[in-house]
């Protein structure tokens, strides 16, 4: 893999684990909606999807 390709794997896995956290606060401060780590894996299972898929190309 190149450096480029590299790098762009790493700030994916940033985004990610922003995206995660972001939605487990959001579920903390609203009980009602779901589970907080309920909310973070579904994030990161779907993000994970999709790094997935643009590296199988």
């Amino acid at each position: 893999m190149s450096t480029l390709a590299s790098l762009v794997v790493l700030l994916l896995a940033v985004v990610v684990g922003l995206l995660a956290a972001g939605a487990a606060y959001v579920v903390h401060r609203h009980p009602s909606w779901s589970q907080p780590l309920g909310a973070a894996v579904s994030v990161v299972t779907v993000m994970t999807t999709v790094v997935g898929v643009i590296l199988a190309r």
